[in-house]
C-alpha cells in the first residue's frame, strides 16, 4: 500500500469521535505518526466534564493496527494549551508536518434569542481553536524555515461549513466562525506559502454528533457505506495533507458522498457606476431597485444555489 504521508507526523483536532476521529485514522493508514487530541467534553455543545478518554482510545485504534499515535486531551480554544499541543508533537515526533484543526461544539439559536455566552463559546472553540493551533505550528514552521534557509514540508487543513456558503438561519454563531475560518484559512495560506506550507479549507458534510439533528430525516441505508460517512471527507484530507497537493494553496472544497466542488471566491455579479460625482440615494435606487427585484430574499453566494448546499 502506498504511505504518501510516511515519516510525517500529524496533529488532528476533535479527533476523539465523528469526522475528527475518521481523519486521524485516514492519516495514520496513510502512515503519519498522529497527536490525536480531544478534549473530550460529552455534550455537542460543549458541555460536560473533560476526559482523556476519547483521545486515547482513537490512539489506541491507530496502534492496533500497526501506526503511531499519541493522545492530548487539552483544550484547543485554550492559547496555552494549543501551544502544548505543538509542542507536543514536536517533542514526540521531532517536528510537526501537518495540521488538520477540526474541533467544534454547537449552540445552535435564532439571532434574536442568542445568548452572549451562545456566541462566545462557539466562537471560541471553533474560530480561535483554529487560530491558536495554527499560530503555534505557524511559527514551528518558520523557525525551521529560518535555521534551514529553505522551504520546509507543512500543511493545515480546516474545518468551514456549507453554513458559511449558503446561511444557516438558526447558527448565526457557527456561520461566522465558519466564515471566520475560511479567511483565517486564506490569509495564512498568503503568509506561509514562501515556507513551503499551505492551508486549504473543507466544507464536509456527515453524519456525526454535531449533525445528528440536521440529517435526523435521512436514513442509513441498510447495506452499503452511508453516503454521509465521515469515511467520505477523510481521503480528501490525507490528499490535502500530501506532497501531493504542495499545488493546492488558499482553497475552499466542499465534500461528501463521493463529491469534491471546489468553490471559487466570490466574485462581482454586477457593477454599477454613477454618472454624477458621486453616487445619490435616487440614483442608487434607479439601479439597484430594479437588479434584485423578483430575487429571493435569502439568496446567499451563487455557489450555494449551483451545488444546492443546505445546512451542515
Amino acid at each position: 500500500m502506498s504511505l504518501p504521508l510516511a515519516g510525517l507526523c500529524a496533529i488532528v483536532t476533535g479527533a476523539g469521535r465523528g469526522l475528527g476521529r475518521a481523519e486521524a485514522l485516514e492519516l495514520a493508514r496513510l502512515g503519519a505518526a498522529v497527536v490525536v487530541n480531544d478534549h473530550g467534553r460529552p455534550g455537542r455543545d460543549g458541555s460536560g466534564a473533560a476526559s482523556a478518554e476519547p483521545a486515547e482510545q482513537v490512539a489506541e485504534e491507530i496502534r492496533a493496527a500497526g501506526g503511531t499515535a499519541v493522545p492530548h486531551s487539552g483544550d484547543v480554544a485554550d492559547f496555552r494549551q494549543a501551544g502544548e499541543l505543538v509542542r507536543l508533537a514536536v517533542e514526540e515526533f521531532g517536528k510537526l508536518d501537518i495540521l488538520v484543526n477540526n474541533a467544534g461544539i454547537l449552540r445552535d439559536r435564532m439571532v434574536f434569542s442568542m445568548t452572549e455566552d451562545e456566541w462566545d463559546a462557539v466562537i471560541r472553540v471553533h474560530l480561535k481553536g483554529h487560530f491558536n493551533t495554527t499560530r503555534f505550528a505557524a511559527a514551528h514552521w518558520r523557525e525551521r524555515s529560518k535555521a534551514a534557509g529553505a522551504a520546509v514540508y507543512g500543511r493545515i487543513v480546516n474545518t468551514s461549513s456549507e453554513a458559511f456558503v449558503a446561511g444557516s438561519a438558526g447558527q448565526p454563531n457557527y456561520a461566522a466562525a465558519k466564515g471566520g475560518i475560511v479567511g483565517l484559512t486564506t490569509s495564512t495560506a498568503l503568509a506561509l506559502a514562501k515556507y513551503g506550507v499551505t492551508a486549504n479549507a473543507i466544507c464536509p458534510r456527515a453524519r456525526t454528533r454535531m449533525t445528528e439533528d440536521v440529517f435526523a430525516g435521512l436514513r442509513k441505508p441498510e447495506e452499503g457505506l452511508d453516503p454521509l460517512a465521515p469515511e467520505h471527507v477523510a481521503p480528501l484530507v490525507g490528499y490535502l495533507a500530501s506532497p501531493a497537493a504542495a499545488g493546492v494553496n488558499g482553497q475552499l472544497l466542499v465534500v461528501h458522498g463521493g463529491m469534491v466542488a471546489v468553490l471559487e471566491r466570490p466574485c462581482v455579479r454586477a457593477k454599477f457606476d454613477s454618472k454624477q460625482e458621486a453616487f445619490t440615494y435616487d440614483e442608487l435606487d434607479a439601479l439597484l431597485t430594479p437588479h434584485y427585484a423578483g430575487r429571493p430574499a435569502g439568496e446567499t453566494f451563487a455557489a450555494a444555489e449551483v451545488l444546492g448546499l443546505k445546512r451542515g
